[in-house]
Formats: structure tokens, C-alpha cells, sequence
């Protein structure tokens, strides 16, 4: 098993710290053995892939995904504008119906 270094939040830290520490263990250890079972099934590993692909998209595909997101919104603030557009001539086409009766 290979070496390197890890940043945790301070409250997971602080967390592992104390069970290595409760069971007299270095925190590798209890890392280690929390990667074991979080990934001892072949479900857990896609369900942390999915989620994973999810929270950090792969390289190339946030850029992809932000352009797809930009593009839904102006398609959307367009519809917006449209549909703003529409209510205008309707409340028109209603005062002028009003104005033409008796």
C-alpha cells in the first residue's frame, strides 16, 4: 500500500483522530479500514462513482456541462422575455376590444 498525504475537513479529522486514539491505532488504519468497508460491495463503489462523476464532473465534461446549463438558461430567459411579450399584446388587444364597445 502506497503513501501520501490527505486534507480533511477539521471535523472528520478530529473524528478519525478520536477513534484511532479510542482503539490505540494509527489513522491510517482507520481510514484505511473505512475505505475497506465503504467499498467492500461492488454497489457502493458505483453508487460513490455516480456520485462522484455528479459532484466533480470528469475532465472536459464541467466545461460541457456549463455551457449546456448556459444554454438552458438563455432558452429559458427567452421563453420568459417571450411570454412576457405575449401578455403585453393581449392586455393591448384586451383595452383595445374595451375601447371599440359601446
Amino acid at each position: 500500500m502506497g503513501s501520501f498525504s490527505v486534507s480533511l475537513p477539521a471535523n472528520w479529522e478530529e473524528f478519525l483522530k478520536r477513534l484511532a486514539d479510542d482503539h490505540d491505532i494509527d489513522v491510517s488504519k482507520v481510514i484505511s479500514g473505512l475505505c475497506e468497508w465503504a467499498f467492500s460491495s461492488s454497489d457502493s463503489k458505483i453508487e460513490f462513482e455516480v456520485w462522484l462523476d455528479k459532484a466533480y464532473p470528469l475532465k472536459g465534461e464541467a466545461e460541457d456541462r456549463a455551457n449546456e446549463e448556459g444554454e438552458e438558461a438563455s432558452e429559458a430567459e427567452e421563453e420568459n422575455e417571450d411570454e412576457a411579450e405575449e401578455e403585453v399584446h393581449e392586455d393591448r388587444d384586451y383595452s383595445e376590444d374595451r375601447e371599440l364597445k359601446p
